[in-house]
């Protein structure tokens, strides 16, 4: 692997300007990694694409079995250490295993995602030695699988406002638990619990952990029935009910009126994961495409040859790769500090706690613009097959219903874009990252007068790059404006906040891709075709959000003055010619015929 990618603090990438040598890719990967992505693949092209009915006819006694099969295979433990019964792997490393083994079917995805990450890590990251001890080896070893119960009926994105209680006995030796979770992954055939309650009038949620084997009366835990979804339909899901379910006192979780804090974390990496897990599947999808707008024939060709097809094929082979370049350059900067930290004398479970906490602004960017793309992926699959699309026998359908949760997952898409500005502004407030300097920046070069030499753009991606180090300057210049304005409430302008989100998700994705590309491949190959043309789209993104955000809040000279300065800022010297792209892209992965 890599050994030259520098530490770098999250949410830095937007204030400095990065190297292709600071990014990593999925490129370069070692040859233990290699294996472990070929043993996932192969084991879901033999074991669960032929079986994929079984997970669309609600077969949750096979989801249970394929997991226990991975579970044997090692996959369930690569992120918890040897000494719990783990493989110990890097965060890299949990993430390949995540993409490879979630793209066949929601259902598997579902119920691996729950499983390894947070009906696990919230142990791993937050237990007492001896819980870790007497839990993680049969998580890692899938033994036993894991359910995390945070959601009530009453209270989903906002976790904190649950009404599920914890009571000390009179003895002091247990917790009594009433109350109701609902929307619960792996429910059906889960043992180990991790759930959260109040205990008595506390102001915040604290985590617990039980093994439903070990309750002293079984009755006290029940469940509804497994829920009928549009989607993962052989992902068990139910309600569940405590009815003064007995806890011993030494099974909290963390700290007392911790939990919300615990449930954050959990999510933090519920996100980057989510997006590994959307990967594979756009992959699939779009091979399944190219197969059949090979084999489709209309007016006696074949439908890959005109040219509505042929653009749809294009921009799902750009999706995969520029979702590709985002998650594994933030997962790798994740392992890094997990690194670092753990070199500077902090224990591994703290250091990945607080390494993936460090880029949890990259989280949510990956979760929103790779679930997105993800279902758009599948949309044009669709379209792609036409009628026969809509058809349940062809896999298109499942993959658009399967995708559709993933928007929803590990906090709604709408409140993870408020969220990735809001605590890229709370890490500037807390002065760990500089946004006013280079905002104020931005703001003196508006008042200039622009040069108009023509630069020199001989170098491979130097156009590019430059670009992108201007679309910084959209988003300094809009936030830094609307923060002048507005102040503390900002929070309230969730409009505004969603465009400055949406300028801040195709940053950096744009620059993950063209880094990538400048990085592995040369001027003239179909990776660079695909980082320029996300490119030229994303300049048109950024255009129309940060535009409406301008005169949103800015009248007179100075929205003149910030609409002159957008137009300076998005302007190419050399403007790409998108079809031709298009194109290229399309003519070589439909004579490849695969990803």
């Amino acid at each position: 692997m890599s050994t030259d990618t520098k530490t770098l603090d999250g949410g830095e990438f937007l204030v400095k300007e990065i190297t292709a040598n600071e990014i990593f890719s999925i490129e370069e990967l070692s040859e233990e990694q290699k294996m472990l992505r070929d043993s996932a693949k192969e084991f879901i092209d033999k074991e669960v694409v032929p079986n994929k009915e079984r997970f669309e006819k609600k077969d949750y006694a096979y989801t249970e079995e394929v997991m226990r099969k991975i579970g044997e295979m090692g996959f369930l433990g690569i992120a918890v250490p040897e000494a719990y019964g783990g493989l110990g792997m890097g965060f890299v490393t949990t993430m390949l295993a995540c993409d490879y083994l979630s793209g066949s079917t929601g259902s598997l995805a579902t119920a691996y995602g729950a499983h390894t990450g947070i009906g696990t890590l919230p142990i791993l990251l937050y237990g007492t030695e001896e819980q870790k001890q007497k839990y993680l080896p049969d998580l890692a070893a899938g033994t036993k699988f894991g359910a995390y119960c945070l959601t009530e009926p009453d209270a989903g994105s906002d976790a904190n406002s649950g009404k599920t209680k914890a009571k000390l006995s009179e003895d002091g030796k247990h917790y009594i638990i009433n109350g109701q979770k609902m929307w619960i992954s792996n429910a059906g055939f889960a043992d180990t619990f991790t759930l959260f309650a109040k205990i008595d009038d506390d102001k915040n949620i604290t985590g617990f952990v039980i093994n439903r084997s070990e309750l002293e009366n079984p009755e006290s835990l029940t469940f509804g029935e497994e829920e009928h979804k549009l989607g993962i339909r052989a992902s068990s899901t139910r309600q569940v009910f405590f009815n003064d379910m007995k806890i011993p006192v030494e099974n909290l979780l963390g700290e007392r009126n911790n939990g919300f804090k615990i449930a954050l974390n959990a999510l933090n990496v519920g996100r980057i994961k989510l997006a590994a897990a959307c990967l594979d599947a756009q992959r699939r999808i779009l091979n399944y495409s190219l197969n059949y707008s090979t084999e489709r024939k209309q007016f006696g060709v074949s439908i890959n040859t005109f040219g509505a097809i042929r653009k749809k094929l294009a921009e799902m082979a750009t999706g995969a790769f520029v979702s590709e370049a985002g998650s594994y350059r933030a997962a790798k900067n994740v392992e890094d500090k997990i690194e670092e930290l753990v070199a500077g004398g902090m224990n591994h479970e703290q250091a990945e706690l607080k390494g993936v906490e460090e880029f949890a602004v990259e989280c949510s960017i990956l979760k929103v613009f790779v679930s997105d793309l993800a279902q758009h992926t599948a949309d044009e699959g669709i379209q792609i097959y036409g009628g026969m699309g809509f058809s349940e026998d062809t896999p298109m359908e499942a993959a658009w219903r399967d995708s559709r949760i993933s928007r929803i997952y590990e906090g709604t898409n709408e409140i993870n874009r408020l969220l990735a500005v809001g605590m890229l502004i709370k890490r500037a407030m807390q002065g760990k990252i500089d946004l006013l300097t280079p905002a104020k920046n931005v703001a003196k070069e508006l008042m200039g007068i622009p040069s108009f030499d023509i630069p020199d753009y001989s170098e491979y991606m130097s156009e590019e790059k430059e670009v992108i180090k201007n679309l910084k300057k959209v988003f300094l210049m809009v936030s830094g404006s609307a923060l002048q304005k507005y102040m503390m409430d900002i929070e309230k302008q969730q409009h505004l906040l969603l465009n400055a989100s949406e300028i801040l998700n195709q940053i950096y994705m744009a620059e993950s891709a063209i880094l990538r590309a400048e990085k592995h491949f040369s001027t003239d190959s179909v990776e660079a075709a695909m980082a320029r043309l996300n490119l030229y789209k994303a300049v048109e993104i950024i255009t129309t959000n940060a535009k409406e955000g301008i005169v949103s809040f800015s009248e007179g000279d100075e929205q003149r003055m910030m609409l002159a300065g957008l137009r300076r800022f998005t302007k190419y010297v050399n403007t790409p010619n998108p079809i031709a792209l298009t194109e290229k892209i399309a003519a070589h992965f439909i004579e490849k015929g695969s990803y």
